[in-house]
């Protein structure tokens, strides 16, 4: 088939590449010249694992192509999925000025039967909004039909997720669009959930929310177990063992960051305002995860007392492992807050950049040890493997005192304090 992603973001650019190996013919197309540039020379502008591969194999294949000539994608392609980013407000809600804008120039392009596909993360009844906003700009009587499709993709894992995901969501009112969209996903082996756009939409944020609701619980008993020295990864296993709640998504740390829980957890606070409804258990899920990173800040304040003049090392960057995003990741808090206490911060990731307001400020360093070096005390924060691979022991000989504040509760703390360390985690004993 012949597919148009709209939005060469990572979801779009994920999504054509997925199309793609499932032998479609993809046009991706965006407003951004130097992504297109970037892209059309096999050069991804994020860091996803396997991606890059993907995208080497598709440009020499030709079933994927990206472009700037939006009026003739349009045309060209009978199945238009829209991927554009939809950020959040001030207050919390969902911002869809790139969204209408897309829906408007698909209806200022429309002359023949399409299938448009939302797969960007919207609120209810924005599949609605989406067919006004394309009845208002289309010049001609012709038909189309929207489709509500989210995606379920882990960064780090969007390329498993993408090939084997859990199931796939269609919320369409046309059998003739749903059958088309299950002939797209064929060779795909998951069960598909055909339901109304608007039960879609919900089921997005209703995933999202569940899992980020597990996040913040468990860092509420970690809080718990601190005060009553237990050990929350024994509690944590103890109960993710009963098969009703699963051991995905029990780890204690630091908190949830990133592009998706953030914004969604929020945007559908938002939603339930509207409609007059008072999501208080999400009120509390976003306010214990907004509090967490300062739980461990009060941890370092209060075995270091002053911060001024320390050296901290900072293990990490992204929101988690395997991803250089750092949207709205928790160590990007409590490098301000080390910052502000008159720390001197250095800090290393193997993949994820310093924000351009830290750069002056604090110092990124090339491997671990170097960081670590000379350290008044080590903190991680995102959970990279390998650093459990450290030589723990000879870094205890080259820092100034041995002490690590693990946010992540990714190191055995046993062995750490039988090292000689002064071992830290989240609820960790």
């Amino acid at each position: 088939m012949n597919v148009l992603i709209i939005g060469a973001g990572y979801v779009g650019t994920t999504t054509g590449l997925i199309f793609a190996e499932l032998g479609h013919s993809v046009t991706v197309i965006d407003v951004d010249q130097k992504k297109i540039n970037d892209l059309q020379k096999g050069i991804l502008f994020f860091y996803e694992p396997g991606l890059d591969t993907l995208l080497t194999k598709h440009l020499a294949s030709g079933n994927i192509k990206f472009e700037m000539d939006h009026q003739k994608a349009i045309k060209d392609n009978p199945l238009i999925f829209i991927c554009v980013g939809t950020p959040q407000n001030q207050d919390g809600s969902a911002n869809l000025d790139f969204l209408r804008e897309a829906s408007e120039f698909i209806g200022s392009n429309l002359y023949e039967y399409k299938i448009i596909v939302i797969k960007s993360t919207v609120p209810v009844g924005t599949s609605k909004q989406v067919k006004r906003w394309i009845e208002y700009k289309k010049k001609d009587s012709v038909s189309f039909d929207v489709v509500s499709n989210p995606e379920f993709l882990r960064e780090g894992c969007a390329l498993h997720d993408a090939l084997y995901p859990d199931r796939i969501i269609l919320g369409s009112e046309n059998d003739q669009a749903t059958a088309l969209l299950q002939e797209l996903y064929k060779g795909i082996n998951a069960p598909f959930i055909v339901t109304t756009p608007s039960a879609a939409e919900l089921i997005k944020y209703t995933a999202n929310s569940f899992l980020a609701t597990k996040i913040s619980f468990i860092n509420e008993i970690a809080i718990l177990c601190d005060k009553l020295h237990i050990n929350v990864q024994d509690v944590a296993k103890g109960v993710g063992l009963d098969l009703r709640i699963g051991q995905l998504f029990l780890d204690a740390g630091i908190g949830y960051g990133g592009s998706c829980f953030p914004k969604d957890v929020l945007a559908l606070i938002d939603t339930a305002k509207k409609n007059n409804i008072d999501l208080s258990i999400l009120k509390k899920v976003h306010a214990v995860n907004e509090n967490q990173p300062g739980y461990l800040f009060k941890k370092i304040k209060t075995r270091l007392i002053s911060l001024s003049a320390k050296k901290m090392a900072v293990l990490g960057l992204s929101f988690k492992a395997q991803t250089d995003d750092i949207r709205q990741s928790p160590s990007l808090k409590i490098i301000q807050d080390l910052i502000n206490e008159g720390a001197m911060v250095e800090v290393h990731d193997p993949v994820a950049k310093l924000p351009g307001d830290l750069m002056d400020k604090v110092f990124q360093k090339d491997s671990p040890e170097e960081a670590m070096t000379n350290a008044d005390a080590i903190l991680i924060c995102t959970d990279w493997p390998h650093y459990k691979n450290i030589d723990w022991p000879d870094i205890k000989n080259k820092m100034k005192s041995p002490i690590v504040f693990d946010g992540r509760n990714m190191l055995d703390a046993a062995e750490m304090r039988s090292i000689g360390y002064i071992y830290e985690g989240i609820g960790c004993e």
